[in-house]
């Protein structure tokens, strides 16, 4: 009995090392997206909505409640766009909340993960846009630290900035030019920015960050990107204002 286990055990491992070699090797990878949207709708499947029902009715009492408006779509996208102007600039608007004073604000464009669609916006409209647990934050950089942060920045082809920030980088990433409010950085000042804690960390590749001091970033959850977002686009609303932002030359390519 324990030639013939052994036996056993031994073909088992034969078999399985000849099971492992492969004569195939990779040819090429493909990718694509598929787009989900009304075409799906053409042909419901029952079964399956009846199981969602008790599902959906819960998600939309939290996803559905309108925060706010915009007059029209808003996209993310390199080197600046309406959309990343517009998170960049409400995180300079939440500092007040802070009793912080800010020079200009920092959004990643990683970090937007949605589109805005012309007319009302919801709850999951914002947090589609900001999945992530994301915190504000503000730190402190020399001007000299800044200008490596606006480089870094040149590097990956753009990120999220304020108004005031204008940016000028060259076909091959490089910083060409960087003014705030009209003025040269000053090596040697010091600026105040508002930003994610996710960013102070010195990550999407802007390592400036590691050497920000005077850092204030608080953890409770409603320090969260998308309560900030939502904050503000409720203040919109009671104002009477439908949110607008455009492109207007805070990074050119040239």
């Amino acid at each position: 009995m324990y030639r013939k286990i052994f036996y056993l055990a031994g073909l088992s491992v034969l078999l399985t090392a000849g099971g492992c070699a492969s004569h195939y090797e990779l040819a090429g990878i493909q990718r694509t997206r598929v787009l989900v949207d009304s075409r799906y709708d053409a042909a419901p499947d029952a079964e399956a909505a009846k199981f969602m029902e008790p599902f959906r009715h819960k998600v939309d009492s939290v996803m559905g409640p309108v925060v706010g408006e915009v007059d029209h779509d808003m996209v993310a996208h390199r080197p600046e766009s309406d959309l990343s102007n517009l998170l960049a600039d409400i995180m300079v608007w939440a500092a007040r909340d802070y009793n912080e004073k800010v020079d200009f604000g920092v959004y990643n464009m990683g970090g937007i993960r949605a589109a805005l669609s012309k007319g009302k916006v919801t709850y999951g409209d914002v947090l589609d846009i900001a999945p992530f647990e994301n915190k504000i934050c503000f730190v402190t950089l020399t001007g000299g630290k800044v200008l490596e942060l606006f480089s870094q920045m040149a590097h990956t082809g753009g990120e999220a900035v304020s108004h005031g920030v204008q940016l000028v980088f060259t076909h091959d990433h490089r910083l060409k030019s960087a003014r705030l409010n009209g003025k040269e950085i000053d090596p040697k000042a010091s600026y105040r920015i508002a930003t994610l804690d996710y960013l102070a960390q010195g990550n999407d590749k802007m390592e400036a960050f590691k050497s920000a001091t005077d850092v204030v970033s608080p953890q409770e959850i409603s320090n969260n990107t998308r309560f900030i977002i939502m904050n503000y686009f409720k203040e919109q609303t009671a104002q009477g204002r439908v949110v607008n932002a455009h492109t207007e030359g805070r990074i050119r390519v040239e």
